[in-house]
C-alpha cells in the first residue's frame, strides 16, 4: 500500500500546478452546486427542469469535469441567491 501511494504522490507531483488549482476550482463549484441543491430538496430532474436544462447537463455540471461560463455562474447565483464562487 505505501509503494502504491508513493507513486500516486508522484504521479500528482508532476501534474503542472495550475492544472491541480483548476481541477480543485471544478469540484469546489460542482460541491457547492450541490450542497445547494440539497438544501433546496432538489433532485437533478427537478433542478433541470427549474432552469430550463437536461438533466444530463446537470450530472455533467456535478462531475467536476464541466468549464462554467461565467453567464452560467451568474445564473446560478442568482437561482439559489447565494454566490457560487467568490473573488
Amino acid at each position: 500500500m505505501k509503494d502504491i501511494k508513493g507513486k500516486y504522490q508522484k504521479m500528482v507531483g508532476q501534474v503542472p500546478q495550475e492544472i491541480r488549482e483548476e481541477i480543485n476550482l471544478s469540484f469546489a463549484i460542482s460541491n457547492k452546486i450541490d450542497a445547494l441543491m440539497q438544501e433546496r430538496g432538489l433532485s437533478k430532474k427537478q433542478f433541470a427542469d427549474q432552469i430550463g436544462k437536461r438533466p444530463s447537463e446537470i450530472t455533467r455540471w456535478l462531475s467536476g469535469q464541466h468549464n462554467f461560463t461565467v453567464s452560467t455562474l451568474a445564473m446560478l447565483s442568482s437561482f439559489f441567491g447565494k454566490s457560487i464562487i467568490s473573488v
